[in-house]
């Protein structure tokens, strides 16, 4: 199924000059947390467009149809809209790997998922579109210190992370990755601007640069894309001795784009790299 997206016509992001990523630094704190905000704003316009077949449509996850799917972010939200809440759910998503195995991503997913099937659509609008402000707002407020703990994480990489990263980043990409599921599960247009999600694509370039440190020139058509060029980095955004090595050219949509790399479909060579959404 081919998602269609929403621009005015005279938008052509790759006529702009290219954005040079070798040393552009991680999205900061206090925008990736206004940009969740903005994001969960699109998520609810989204699903109060959704008819009782689209709440039952199977999603690119293969667990969930648009229905679970929004279950986990209810539930995403209102761990993140608590401490205790975002505690209980560790303590049982811990659980859950100890007897199923798998990552702590999928059995904290599960956890989130089944504590909530009783939740019909309506209710599960409401309840996202109450709880949605004391997240962003919780969020925006974590403190410094906090920010900068680090926690190990087994899937869809494994490596450390600090919640600072989990918090004003992974979270804001999972959002938006799950809007483009449920657009592509139901046929419905995507809705999608330079500011907001030309800006979440670009981060993720960003990273994806950083992860592969190899010199490229990258074409992202659509609104939320733009011309992206790195002569290659060392992993940490610094620059790397890549002198003589011609850049990989790739052309493709911006939204496929970020599919293949949060492992929505088969990448190869650079492709392959894996950001974690």
């Amino acid at each position: 199924m081919t998602t269609s997206t929403s621009t005015p016509a005279t938008t052509d992001r790759t006529e702009v000059d290219p954005i040079d990523v070798t040393d552009a630094p991680p999205l900061n704190h206090a925008e990736g947390v206004e940009l969740q905000g903005a994001e969960l704003a699109a998520t609810l316009t989204f699903l109060r467009t959704l008819g009782p077949a689209d709440w039952a449509a199977q999603t690119d996850c293969p667990a969930w149809d648009v229905h679970r799917m929004y279950l986990h972010v209810l539930g995403a939200c209102e761990a993140g809209a608590s401490m205790r809440e975002n505690m209980r759910q560790m303590r049982l998503g811990m659980k859950h790997r100890r007897r199923q195995g798998g990552p702590l991503e999928a059995a904290l997913s599960h956890v989130q998922v089944e504590e909530r099937l009783a939740i019909e659509p309506a209710e599960l609008v409401g309840r996202l579109e109450a709880v949605a402000p004391r997240t962003v707002r919780a969020r925006a407020k974590m403190p410094r210190l906090m920010r900068k703990a680090s926690l190990e994480v087994d899937g869809p990489v494994v490596e450390r992370w600090t919640v600072g990263y989990l918090a004003s980043t992974i979270y804001l990409r999972d959002l938006w990755m799950h809007r483009i599921d449920a657009a592509r599960a139901t046929g419905r247009s995507l809705e999608l601007t330079a500011s907001h999600d030309g800006r979440i694509v670009a981060d993720v370039v960003a990273e994806w640069a950083r992860r592969h440190g190899r010199p490229f020139r990258l074409t992202l058509t659509g609104p939320a894309g733009g011309v992206f060029v790195s002569t290659g980095t060392d992993g940490n955004g610094a620059a790397a001795s890549t002198e003589g090595e011609a850049p990989v050219v790739l052309t493709m949509d911006a939204v496929e784009f970020c599919r293949i790399l949060a492992g929505r479909e088969h990448g190869e060579g650079l492709l392959a790299t894996i950001v974690p959404f």
